[in-house]
């Protein structure tokens, strides 16, 4: 490869992480939050199981998001290397990384005086927060307009609170 492709590749590269995707840190806090509303009754330890659930169900989510990205449509053109998967598994991490607030709210909980009720509702908090500040961060890198950062960040509000919505109605 010579010095002028080089640069090329790594112009390329950095375009890439310059337009980073948070799509997985969005969709990482929507399932963060769906976790916390589907966790119902929890067993003895709730707050432990929670914070496991949480993190359990991102990590399972990660690991479900790399393969569909490494062997769906990308098997059928090419192999993929070890260099291909570690840069798929960095670039859906933030699945991952979303379920992290969330889960650290329910471990804290304790701290701020929360039962198990007030933890939950942190935690979902926290998860609708998430959802709202990826979905900015990834507006703002992309060099969006002052009016689309604010209009992304609305819809995600919109959609925190239906599922906010879900968890009055539901009421567990």
């Amino acid at each position: 490869m010579s010095g002028t492709d080089h640069s090329a590749a790594r112009a390329e590269g950095a375009g890439r992480r310059s337009r980073a995707d948070y799509t997985g840190g969005v969709y990482g806090s929507v399932l963060a939050a769906s976790v916390v509303i589907g966790a119902g009754t929890l067993g003895s330890f709730p707050r432990l199981e929670l914070v496991l659930l949480l993190l359990l169900t991102g990590v399972v989510f990660w690991i479900a998001h790399v393969h569909a990205q490494l062997f769906g449509a990308r098997l059928a053109q090419w192999t993929p290397d070890r260099r291909a998967v570690l840069h798929v598994c960095r670039e859906e991490w933030p699945i991952v990384e979303a379920a992290v607030p969330p889960a650290v709210a329910v471990a804290v909980s304790p701290v701020l005086g929360l039962g198990v009720s007030g933890a939950v509702w942190l935690s979902l908090s926290t998860a609708v927060a998430g959802q709202v500040g990826w979905s900015v961060a990834a507006a703002h890198r992309s060099g969006a307009s002052p009016r689309l950062v604010v209009a992304t960040a609305s819809v995600n509000l919109v959609l925190g609170l239906l599922i906010i919505s879900f968890k009055i109605i539901l009421k567990h």
